[in-house]
């Protein structure tokens, strides 16, 4: 018999999550889970992020089965519980995806929506749930759970299957579009006129840090020609990935690759490795001076892929977006979700509503 328990006491503090770590780390070894629902991700800065924890813990025959933490964000009249997120722009700048509840393998959907429906029972009326970047597993369990759902917004999330490029004799450019090949070729040879191209792993977390740093006013730079303010605009992301990558790097699960033309950068890439993927999460690319055939972030792309393919791994992931190069890159890919759910006396559920209704009297009326 499956037993759930909602709390919002007993996580918080050193001690507590300490004890939530160790039993995460437990399920992990049994879950099919995503880097994202790792506690390497989950337990970075951890006390910060969740300064008013939910912890909904799912066991049977005394063994926990499921567990998901979310943190409560209190407003007038109700609240919002986040799901693996703090709530706060600032704190949720590390941007998460392939979240969900933690579950046992092969047991995704039953403990999901178990454990989501034991939190619509324990929520007050007032309160609504964010779930953001969830897999249509997720995302169905919610609405079977939850009552009123509205997605926000999907985005693709493809990937290259490299076990099929391996199949295929390892020639992974033989998938690829042929106007594809041709601007990786004509670009490689352009940057190779300075250098060999070079893809250099930082191997120690000294190294990694140090790739972060060079990192950071690469993407800066980008952003802020497009007119955007980027990621490590705040502090508190690279304090997070920093904390991050002493998290990770002991397990083997941080990725920081320096691509170089000869003594010239082309780009620097911070992914993530983990149950046989790589997941392309940042970069930082040199666009100074870039003119005619060179590309650096699909130069940068490619030559991770053939590095992950020495490393015999079995996916390279791009997480959500639409970008051109995420699909001149990828054969696969899968669907993520930003949602919110409510009961219907979810003040906003009720708004949306109203508006709704709004609209549909305007609609009507001309």
């Amino acid at each position: 018999m499956t037993k759930i328990s909602v709390t919002s006491i007993g996580v918080s503090g050193d001690d507590g999550f300490a004890a939530l770590g160790a039993r995460w780390r437990c399920l992990e070894q049994r879950a099919g889970n995503s880097f994202f629902q790792s506690w390497t991700w989950m337990g970075c800065l951890v006390k910060e992020r969740f300064p008013d924890p939910v912890l909904v813990e799912a066991t049977e025959h005394g063994e926990t089965v499921a567990l998901a933490l979310f943190n409560r964000r209190r407003r007038l009249g109700g609240g919002t519980l986040w799901l693996g997120e703090s709530g706060d722009a600032v704190m949720d700048r590390p941007y998460i995806e392939c979240n969900g509840v933690l579950t046992l393998a092969g047991q995704e959907p039953r403990l999901t929506a178990a454990c989501l429906g034991a939190l619509r029972a324990a929520w007050p009326a007032t309160h609504d749930l964010r779930l953001s970047g969830i897999d249509d597993m997720t995302l169905d369990a919610a609405r079977r759970t939850l009552g009123g759902v509205w997605v926000e917004r999907s985005l693709p999330a493809p990937f290259a299957d490299l076990d099929s490029a391996r199949r295929a004799g390892g020639n992974y450019l033989a998938g690829r579009s042929a106007n594809t090949r041709q601007q990786l070729r004509r670009s490689a040879r352009a940057f190779e006129a300075t250098g060999p191209l070079t893809v250099t792993r930082a191997e120690t977390a000294a190294d990694a840090h140090a790739a972060l740093d060079a990192l950071a006013p690469l993407h800066q730079a980008t952003w802020l020609a497009r007119g955007e303010t980027g990621c490590f605009s705040e502090p508190f992301f690279g304090r997070f990935h920093h904390a991050l990558i002493d998290r990770g790097m002991p397990r083997g699960e941080v990725d920081l690759l320096r691509v170089t033309a000869g003594e010239r950068i082309v780009g620097i890439l911070y992914n993530f490795r983990y149950r046989g993927g790589m997941l392309a999460y940042q970069s930082g690319f040199d666009y100074a001076g870039v003119d005619g055939p060179r590309k650096p972030g699909l130069t940068c792309h490619h030559e991770a892929i053939r590095f992950a393919l020495t490393e015999d791994l079995g996916r390279y992931e791009f997480l959500a977006g639409d970008d051109r190069y995420k699909r001149s890159l990828s054969d696969g890919g899968s669907t993520l979700h930003w949602a919110r759910a409510g009961t219907a006396w979810s003040p906003w559920l009720l708004r949306r509503r109203v508006a709704a209704w709004v609209r549909g009297r305007a609609i009507a009326h001309n």
